[in-house]
């Protein structure tokens, strides 16, 4: 099982301080604990993507390549680029460029971004097309990774005839597809061999299981040779014991929680707001506490899901950047062996 770090770059206040990080610490930050994370065994590293939102992660490529010049095995993924949004052909050369300033080390996780309505009609687009263009984006975009001389016509894109993107990547760069609240995305993710990551930061291991035993069904049908693939997410801090875990986490956890549940209300009409709920989480898309409860965790969730891969987000909530340091040092130190 791989595991990655994740961060989606929110700028919150420090609940216990009152303060707030500029954008560029923020950003700086995120590029040193990627850094720091390569030494400590971590495999890759996963940056969000949003816009015009309190999240300042809008430009992951551009972060991941600072990241790329520091470091020298650590996969560069993304934790959603939004295929729905983005043109494909600004895609390929975005990542392609990734590749091969890293050495062939990027990789997209593509999402649709529907979690996020207000997006679409920031960038001018029809949020109401947005299953359509996430599908037909992603089929391109795969195919203008693979080769040159590219065909296309489509229906939400304009034609391509005999196109090349450039610069052309250092090798394949592995396409995930990041999604799995609707039954069409692991269909979707199935029917063109692409790996499936999880939004499993939203609900506890268990409510994705129809969604993973879809997935891989689907992939049976449709006759692929090798072996499907799953990933997850989750939130993340180890303590000393449960109790000081618990302690540290709560405050922060509860800031980024409620505050994620405003700008998904702002966003995205008439969405649910789910209350926090700290023992509820942690029993969810959480994991919180001693090392030993943090590894139990984990298995909890592989032997569920059967996961590939493993990214968590530490950096949540205004958490400063000394205490993101100890509790993923802490992690790779008490919690990564033992999963191994």
């Amino acid at each position: 099982m791989e595991i990655g770090l994740l961060s989606l770059g929110d700028v919150l206040p420090d609940p216990s301080s009152g303060r707030l990080p500029t954008d560029g610490e923020r950003t700086r930050g995120i590029v040193e604990a990627a850094v720091h994370a390569e030494t400590l065994g971590f495999e890759l590293v996963q940056l969000g993507e949003h816009h015009g939102s309190g999240y300042q992660l809008s430009a992951p490529p551009v972060v991941l390549a600072a990241i790329a010049e520091r470091t020298t095995d650590l996969r560069l993924s993304t934790g959603v680029t939004l295929a729905a949004n983005l043109d494909p052909v600004r895609m390929a050369e975005d990542y392609a460029t990734l590749d091969c300033l890293s050495g062939g080390r990027a990789e997209i996780v593509a999402g649709r971004g529907s979690y996020f309505a207000r997006t679409f009609e920031y960038l001018g687009q029809d949020a109401g097309r947005s299953r359509e263009r996430f599908e037909e984006h992603v089929e391109l975009l795969v195919r203008l990774l693979a080769g040159g001389d590219v065909d296309h016509v489509g229906g939400e894109r304009a034609p391509l005839e005999g196109f090349t993107s450039r610069p052309r990547p250092v090798g394949p760069v592995p396409v995930w597809v990041g999604g799995g609240t609707t039954r069409e995305t692991p269909e979707f993710a199935a029917r063109h061999g692409l790996p499936l990551m999880l939004p499993s930061v939203f609900a506890a291991p268990e409510f994705f299981v129809p969604v993973v035993e879809a997935y891989r069904a689907a992939w049976s049908e449709h006759g692929h040779t090798g072996p499907p693939q799953v990933g997850a997410v989750c939130h993340c801090h180890v303590g000393s014991t449960t109790a000081e875990a618990r302690r540290v986490f709560e405050p922060h956890y509860r800031a980024y929680w409620d505050w994620v549940q405003d700008l998904i209300a702002d966003y995205t009409p008439h969405a649910r707001r789910i209350p926090f709920d700290f023992d509820g989480l942690l029993a969810g898309p959480a994991v919180c506490g001693s090392a030993a409860e943090v590894v139990e965790r984990i298995g909890h969730w592989r032997t569920v899901l059967g996961l590939d891969r493993f990214s968590f987000m530490f950096d949540l909530g205004g958490a400063r950047a000394d205490a993101v340091r100890a509790t993923t040092e802490r992690f790779a130190a008490d919690v990564l062996p033992r999963i191994r």
